[in-house]
């Protein structure tokens, strides 16, 4: 007896209503590779991956800024989304979160919705939570179980 192919069953409209990962992928995301320097200002409208070496100043606002292992960034970083696997010294401004990873290093201060350091990171400077990306001149405190937290510069190295 000869097996009967059988189709795939097509996905219905449970399956096309799934919430989909997303990811960011080579396509829309610009690279810094390891052996460039820039010097001086970069703004856009895409995602960015630094391996190299930046001095001066990121802006791309909506974006996501990520700063690989081998990226040294002297600059400051204007971006939704900042993730930290190098070397930073310079203020980051997230409208949404700053995460530095367990071998990421920052120096300078923060001004986002949400941050993350893992255990391993190195940070020094000050931290100003602000909800919903609130711009600089409200100058909202941070509240911590209904309480106010006064701004103070942070060392942690874990």
């Amino acid at each position: 007896m000869t097996p009967t192919p059988q189709s795939a069953p097509e996905p219905g409209p449970a399956a096309a209503a799934a919430p989909r990962p997303t990811v960011t992928t080579t396509a829309d995301q610009a690279t810094i590779g390891k052996s460039l320097v820039i010097k001086g200002e970069v703004t856009g409208s895409e995602a960015l991956y630094i391996d190299g070496r930046v001095e001066g100043s990121i802006n791309l606002a909506g974006n996501r800024v990520t700063v690989g292992r081998n990226g040294v960034v002297n600059a400051s970083v204007t971006a939704r989304e900042i993730v930290v696997l190098g070397k930073v010294k310079g203020n980051l401004t997230a409208s949404d979160r700053v995460d530095i990873r367990s071998d990421g290093s920052l120096t300078g201060d923060v001004i986002a919705a949400r941050i993350s350091i893992e255990d391993g990171a190195y940070f020094k400077g000050g931290i100003d939570i602000r909800k919903g990306g609130a711009p600089a001149s409200q100058g909202q405190p941070a509240k911590v179980n209904g309480e106010a937290v006064k701004e103070q510069a942070v060392e942690a190295r874990a």
